[in-house]
């Protein structure tokens, strides 16, 4: 007979190990998710990897933002370095072994500016620029890498005429703001005290650059709009991969994990995907950093050494971006119900309005106060305020895009079968594209701010010249020369190649002459032209060789004061007066008396093509004998040129240059744009570029790694039938709706907040459609991500979509 033992009573469980508590706990779970990221298999590397890169793009951007101060400090203090120390006054230094004789350039070859320096050593120590090795001797040039590069090629043949001097050598980088500068230093023996300043060393310590308020109103809001989006992009990076890895979250809890257990893990493991987004953010920074002399964005170049991150702002990078993918995944878990058997989602959470509308709100009520009341005195602290009001309301849009998405597709119903796919999948889930959507709207609504604010200033930083440049194009100047050289000059510039006409005059300082009591003896200028200059300068109905005329312009106060000098059958003194000949700058010649005739008729100026009127004498060749050859002259032309001459400008500047390297020339235009607003426009193109290719690329991530989470459902809608065309249209539609509803949220935003920092500055808005652009660009981002998404839709539509594990 057989018999069965009896069972043994079940053994009572284990009691599981103390998972101790606060710190101990967070971080054996921290530990966890990082293992899960780093040895999950391929799912959970791929997730990091993903991760990885988003946020990698991001910190190479964060870690060059980091880098501006730094570049900001270093250009400067090259600038400085190579600025004189002395210029051209009373106090300059006397001579010495070291002092040296300069005269600065500026001229520009087609769309270049070509900037130089004329050097003359008066002893056998002088003090160098840095960058040069030794003073160039006379026709010898030192150039800047890129224009020796220039003055060696076809291209740059015209402007090799206009600099003839022997290359010796190349400036060092100590002497270059940045790497693509067009720079030389040319010796030049015919510099001499009283034409050109004189130094003992160079480096000057700059005054700081005071910008107007407005313009540091611009740029606070400009660093806000162009790092915001920056932020939202590493809060969806980290998010990557959300479906795959509450799967995995859910298995957890099936062998008795806790909810704030799996949280906390989840946190683990968007840490490890941050923390390798922030190796390959470094990586690719110093990466790039060597080509980023070789890149020249907007005219904008610098050099590699100097992209180096601020210490404090490269801490809070290597220091946010994990916090921050620590709290992202900490808050996005809220809604999600991790649960042994599967994750459940709160699929009509209740979104509540009033928050979302705080945070604006509360950033109008920061940049309220400030409305008309922004000068030099309270920017200083104010801009902080409105920086932080403007990130509000930035961020405020962001909140508010969520709850408008969801508000408007839980009310669509009907259409087409794309449509209907597409709204359906918003209907369950609209978060992960909302979020991705994020960057453009604060960049749209940022962008029409900012439009705004630059419409508004625009009238304080863009000025009419009042110059002419239909009746001449080009201004030529020279301060040192006597008579003789000066109508040689206008000889010079009227037989030069591309020349249709030349406004030119040869002028000279005319005094009232014998003994004066008063503080300021009467003087005024001498005008020395033929007849048809002087028609361009005056309203003159009769002119012969050897007529005079009395100039009077608008002023009548300067009228006056020309009255008290040029007296019709009195004596005028073309040369130098007893009381300021020491400082005349030229060689002394004595007292040049020239009589003004009595019959000398008084004419009314008219603007010359430089906008100006030229009030005083007018003398035509004949009526002035050697007086004029002996007196110490000026020379100025105005140049009409032929259109049918290529390069005519070009032609005109070589022509000064061989008449004397140090003339300026400059081109006559009717509007003219402040630097500094120049230059701030200029940073925003840069900002907006790599922004804009930052956020296609966060949306287009987003848009793949949406159809990597339907790859089964996708590749089954194709096995029973669905046209490939009805998906690619449905994936179309999936993005512009929340786009769409973005760039509308946006461009409310982004008016109100425009209005009111248009405001701060005292002043009206100029335009309510400064929008448009922007609208158009929201359509383009659909088109090219839809287009950039179909051949990963068309790889997971094939059968082999359906397998899984």
């Amino acid at each position: 007979m057989t018999t069965t033992a009896p069972q043994a009573a079940p053994a009572p469980p284990l009691p599981s190990a103390p998972r101790g508590s606060g710190r101990s706990t967070w971080l054996q779970d921290l530990l966890t998710g990082l293992r899960f990221a780093f040895g999950g298999g391929r799912e959970g590397w791929s997730r990091t990897l993903l991760t990885a890169a988003g946020v990698g793009a991001a910190v190479a951007v964060l870690l060059g933002a980091a880098s501006t101060p730094h570049l900001l400090a270093e250009r400067a203090a090259r600038g400085d370095a190579r600025t004189a120390s002395a210029t051209l006054d009373p106090e300059s230094p006397a001579r010495s072994d070291s002092t040296v004789l300069y005269s600065t350039s500026e001229s520009d070859y087609r769309s270049e500016t070509i900037w130089g320096t004329y050097l003359k050593a008066e002893g056998n120590h002088p003090s160098l620029p840095p960058g040069l090795p030794e003073l160039p001797a006379d026709g010898e040039l030192y150039a800047s890498p890129a224009l020796r590069d220039l003055l060696g090629t076809e291209e740059g043949a015209l402007l090799r005429e206009r600099l003839p001097q022997k290359i010796v050598g190349t400036i060092g980088d100590a002497g270059l703001v940045n790497p693509r500068e067009l720079l030389f230093y040319a010796g030049h023996d015919a510099l001499a005290p009283g034409k050109a300043a004189r130094t003992d060393g160079f480096g000057l310590a700059s005054k700081e650059n005071d910008l107007a308020p407005p313009l540091i109103i611009l740029i606070t809001l400009m660093c806000v709009v162009l790092l915001t989006p920056v932020a939202v992009f590493i809060a969806t990076a980290v998010r990557f991969g959300g479906e795959r890895r509450d799967r995995r979250l859910a298995a957890l809890r099936l062998v008795g994990a806790d909810r704030p257990t799996v949280r906390r893990i989840a946190a683990g493991e968007a840490l490890g995907g941050a923390l390798l987004g922030l190796a390959v953010g470094a990586a690719l920074f110093l990466a790039l950093r060597p080509l980023a002399q070789y890149v020249e964005v907007w005219d904008v170049g610098v050099f590699a050494g100097d992209l180096v991150p601020d210490p404090l702002l490269g801490m809070v990078v290597l220091l946010g971006v994990p916090l921050a993918a620590v709290l992202v995944t900490l808050t996005s878990l809220k809604s999600v119900a991790i649960e042994p058997l599967g994750v459940v989602r709160h699929t009509k959470p209740r979104r509540r309005l009033w928050w979302r509308l705080l945070l604006p709100a509360l950033g109008i009520a920061l940049l309220l106060p400030f409305s008309g009341d922004v000068n030099f005195y309270t920017v200083m602290y104010s801009e902080y305020v409105i920086g932080a009001g403007s990130a509000l309301v930035l961020v405020g849009l962001i909140a508010l895009l969520p709850w408008a998405v969801e508000a408007v597709v839980r009310r669509l119903r009907g259409g087409p079968v794309p449509w209907q796919l597409a709204t359906r999948r918003l209907q369950l889930e609209s978060g992960s594209v909302s979020r991705a959507v994020g960057g453009i709207t604060v960049a749209v609504a940022g962008a029409i701010a900012i439009q705004m604010l630059l419409g508004a200033m625009h009238e304080d930083f863009i000025k009419l010249t009042g110059q002419d440049p239909a009746r001449a194009e080009v201004g030529v100047a020279t301060n040192h020369a006597d008579g003789a050289l000066a109508q040689r000059m206008i000889a010079d510039f009227r037989a030069t190649e591309g020349v249709r006409k030349v406004i030119g005059t040869v002028n000279v300082y005319a005094t009232r002459p014998g003994p004066y009591k008063g503080d300021i003896r009467p003087t005024t200028e001498l005008h020395v032209a033929d007849c048809a200059t002087l028609r361009e300068l005056a309203r003159i109905d009769r002119c012969e060789d050897g007529d005079t005329f009395v100039a009077h312009s608008p002023d009548e106060e300067m009228n006056a004061w020309v009255d008290q000098s040029a007296r019709p059958g009195e004596p005028v003194n073309l040369g130098d007066n007893p009381e300021d000949a020491e400082f005349s700058g030229h060689k002394p010649v004595g007292e040049i008396l020239w009589t003004l005739p009595a019959d000398s008729p008084v004419v009314r100026t008219r603007e010359d093509p430089g906008g100006n009127h030229r009030d005083g004498i007018y003398v035509t060749p004949s009526a002035i004998g050697k007086e004029l050859e002996r007196a110490p002259a000026m020379t100025t032309a105005m140049i009409k040129l032929d259109p049918s001459v290529p390069d005519g400008v070009e032609h005109v500047r070589n022509t000064a240059t061989a008449i004397d390297p140090t003339m300026r020339v400059t081109n006559f235009v009717a509007v003219t744009r402040d630097r500094n607003y120049a230059s701030a426009q200029t940073a925003l193109m840069v900002g907006a570029s790599v922004l804009l290719v930052l956020i296609a690329a966060s949306l287009l991530v987003s848009t793949i790694e949406q159809l990597r989470e339907r790859r089964r459902v996708l590749a089954a809608l194709t096995a029973f039938g669905t046209p490939r065309r009805t998906l690619a249209l449905s994936t179309l539609w999936q993005t512009a709706v929340p786009v769409v509803l973005g760039v509308g949220v946006a461009v409310l935003g982004g008016l109100g907040l425009g209005k009111v920092m248009t405001g701060v500055i005292g002043k009206p808005v100029q335009s309510w459609w400064v929008f448009w652009p922007y609208a158009l660009t929201g359509a383009g981002v659909i088109l090219l991500i839809t287009l950039a998404s179909l051949p990963p839709l068309l790889r997971m539509t094939r059968p082999e979509g359906l397998r899984t594990e």
